[in-house]
């Protein structure tokens, strides 16, 4: 029982603490955001959510609070390019 209460536990931190600092994936820029780079993320068999992930952790990184998908595929391996905003 210990066991299924520090997991719960740990996953509801997680989650709390990756959305706070999470960068947020935009469809277009907004006029209050400043382009900062690109980040690109690639790997193999990555599902559309694991490469959303992947990027907004590329983001976060290089202290980005927003990404844009400027370039993405997959055919068996993926790769994705954003641009990122301060």
């Amino acid at each position: 029982m210990k066991m299924k209460a520090t997991f719960a536990a740990l996953a509801l931190f997680s989650a709390l603490s990756a959305g706070a600092s999470a960068a947020e994936l935009v469809t277009a820029p907004t006029h209050d955001m400043t382009p900062v780079g690109t980040v690109s993320v690639s790997g193999v068999d990555g599902s559309p959510t694991a490469i959303r992930q992947a990027l907004s952790d590329a983001a976060d990184s290089k202290g980005a609070k927003a990404y844009r998908v400027v370039e993405a595929y997959s055919n068996g391996n993926y790769h994705a390019t954003a641009e990122i905003y301060q």
